[in-house]
């Protein structure tokens, strides 16, 4: 297809796609993608901090990934597996293993993250025989109505659907709630035990509750780190009450915390995990991941699917551990999301209109405020996001009012490419500063 052809078919896109599909922000028209960069159809190039949301993690179209997704074409171009089996499901569960903490052995293979979390959470119920479920308050796990039912980053989504579930809320961590005079962690903890303590006895019995399902760092919801302590004790409540612990991993798996998974970045292991995104470098792929004990107990019937584990997926994702490991791009997402955020944080100093600066590994967030009303600015955001774009770099947002600057490049980018992102956005926000007065809160890192 030419451009001109493009071009033409993006005059009817209104006509052709559901606006729920269609009108994200910014709706970038490209042509090609390569490492940390699009090509858009206007002939320029941006630098990439988005990552196809946090999924291009070895960067776009990288070269082994490209010539195991032709070379599996070849051989095989679809399962379903079960029906059939093949080399590539059954060596990327192999090498899975390896990378995963440790029990987590045993794999369910499927196309999406909200697929992978639909698969936890009926893995939990069916184990356990319970029939309820606690989420936290700001997570994000997908957009199916089961998924949907643990979801409460926005209200939107949930909006007119009323998702089925029986389901229970509790407040994620807010460090940034705790008094000046007091221990970030200890107050975190203590707020949670109270939660637990006030939903077991007017709510529901934790004999009751199937499982608890938690992203470790807060993706959609803004990017939010909980302190270590806090994700310990949630742990150790699921232990006390026998309820399975979920790990929602699609979003910080695969290196983006500087980690192979979040779950070691904090030393704690759920029950089971979700991991979807960075998995196969773009192609669609997922797995619901858990002990083979507990795999066991989920018997013939009771889950399954037609695409899942696609052989081709199962190449991709094969050939991008091998990226991850061979370019040492974990510890590339440690080393730059360090430096990345010592450049922020002095980017913080000068413009007020940053709030706050939260950082681990390769997933960074940037609050940004009005600057003389200290509140989360979605709007302004917004304005930023623009004028980033017309510059040449693509940020994205996340947030309950879309108020965090989402930074999430490929894990392969490299300090130039760091500093000539960063500068951009120094050079926007600039021209919001509107006060002199320092921001509200300090850079917050794992």
């Amino acid at each position: 297809m030419t451009q001109t052809q493009l071009s033409s078919l993006m005059t009817e896109l209104s006509d052709l796609l559901a606006p729920s599909m269609a009108k994200d922000h910014p709706n970038l028209p490209v042509v090609k993608a390569e490492g940390c960069y699009y090509y858009g159809l206007d002939g320029k190039k941006y630098l990439d901090f988005t990552s196809g949301i946090a999924t291009a993690n070895t960067g776009h179209r990288h070269p082994k990934v490209v010539e195991a997704i032709k070379d599996a074409v070849d051989y095989l171009m679809h399962g379903p597996s079960g029906v059939i089996m093949y080399e590539s499901i059954l060596k990327l569960a192999k090498e899975l293993k390896t990378v995963l903490p440790k029990g987590l052995d045993c794999f369910f293979f499927a196309n999406s993250g909200t697929e992978a979390i639909e698969g936890a959470i009926k893995l939990a119920k069916h184990v356990t025989r319970r029939p309820y479920v606690i989420s936290f308050t700001g997570c994000f796990h997908g957009r199916s109505l089961g998924a949907l039912s643990v979801t409460t980053s926005k209200s939107k989504y949930r909006k007119f659907l009323q998702p089925t579930g029986l389901v229970y809320q509790v407040p994620y961590a807010n460090t940034s709630e705790c008094p000046s005079d007091q221990d970030a962690e200890e107050y975190c903890i203590k707020k949670l035990e109270k939660d637990f303590e006030s939903l077991f006895n007017h709510q529901v019995t934790p004999e009751e509750v199937a499982c608890m399902i938690i992203e470790p760092v807060l993706g959609e919801g803004g990017y939010v780190i909980p302190p270590k302590g806090w994700l310990k004790k949630i742990r150790e409540i699921c232990d006390r009450h026998g309820i399975l612990l979920i790990f929602d991993e699609v979003q910080t798996g695969f290196g983006r915390t500087g980690h192979w998974f979040a779950a070691q970045a904090f030393d704690v292991t759920p029950d089971i995990m979700a991991i979807a995104k960075g998995i196969a470098s773009g192609l669609p792929l997922s797995a619901t991941v858990a002990s083979k004990e507990l795999m066991d107990k989920w018997p013939i019937g009771s889950h399954g699917t037609t695409f899942g584990g696609n052989p081709i997926a199962c190449s991709a994702a094969l050939a991008t551990l091998e990226v991850l490991k061979e370019e040492k791009l974990i510890e590339n997402s440690s080393k730059m999301g360090t430096y990345a955020a010592s450049k922020l944080k002095g980017l913080q100093e000068k413009h007020p209109v940053i709030g706050s600066v939260r950082s681990i590994g390769l997933m960074i967030g940037i609050e940004i405020i009005n600057p003389e009303t200290k509140k989360p600015d979605g709007k302004l955001l917004l304005d930023i996001l623009d004028q980033c774009l017309q510059k040449g770099v693509l940020f994205y947002l996340c947030g309950n009012s879309g108020e965090v600057i989402r930074m999430i490049p490929p894990l392969t980018v490299n300090q130039e490419e760091i500093d000539a992102g960063i500068q951009v956005l120094d050079e926007v926000l600039a021209q919001f500063n509107h006060t002199s007065n320092p921001p509200l809160h300090s850079v917050t890192s794992v």
